[in-house]
C-alpha cells in the first residue's frame, strides 16, 4: 500500500507547508535525501501545543503535538519529493521537547511522531531517532521536530 493510500486510510491529509518564520526553506534535498527544517506543532496556522512539558502541556498532549509537528514535516519532504509517494522511507526523526529541567520523558513526547510515521510509511518508517530536552523552542512551541527521508 501507498503512503497516499494509508493516510487517506487515516483520514489524514497533508497540510500546507507553513511559511518559515526566518531566513530558510521548509525542506531541502541533496541527493537522495531530504532533510526538513525544524517544524512545529500547527495546524490551520495555529499553534497547537505551547509551554514547558509537563508543566504547562502534559507527555499526552505533547506526544499528540509531535504527531502533528511531524504530519507537517512529512508535508515538506513531499513538496521537495514531488509528492508523499516518491518518499522510499524514513531515516531519521529528531524531536526536541521544551522541557522542565527535571524532565526526562522525551522519549514518550517522541512517539507521537514516531507511531504516526509507522502508520504512514509500515516497515519503512522505522527510523533512527534522537529524543532531547530544551530549555526553550521558537514560538513558546512546546516541542520542534527534525525529519530525514529518502527519496
Amino acid at each position: 500500500m501507498k503512503p497516499s493510500d494509508r493516510l487517506a486510510e487515516l483520514s489524514l491529509t497533508l497540510p500546507e507547508v507553513t511559511a518559515p518564520i526566518g531566513s530558510y526553506v521548509p525542506a531541502i534535498r541533496t541527493g537522495s535525501l531530504i532533510l526538513t527544517s525544524g517544524q512545529l506543532p500547527i495546524r490551520d496556522g495555529t499553534l497547537t501545543h505551547a509551554g514547558k512539558v509537563p508543566t504547562d502541556v502534559s507527555i499526552e498532549d505533547a506526544a499528540e503535538g509531535s504527531a502533528i509537528a511531524a504530519l507537517n514535516a512529512v508535508a515538506a519532504a513531499a513538496q521537495v519529493a514531488g509528492g508523499i509517494d516518491a518518499i522510499k522511507r524514513v531515516i531519521k526523526l529528531a524531536v526536541f521537547v521544551n522541557s522542565e529541567p527535571d524532565f526526562t520523558a522525551q522519549p514518550q513526547v517522541a512517539n507521537g511522531a514516531s507511531e504516526l510515521l509507522f502508520k504512514i510509511f509500515d516497515d519503512a518508517g522505522r527510523h533512527a531517532r534522537a529524543a532531547v530536552g530544551v530549555a526553550a523552542l521558537p514560538l513558546g512551541a512546546a516541542i520542534e521536530l527534525e525529519l530525514t527521508v529518502e527519496v
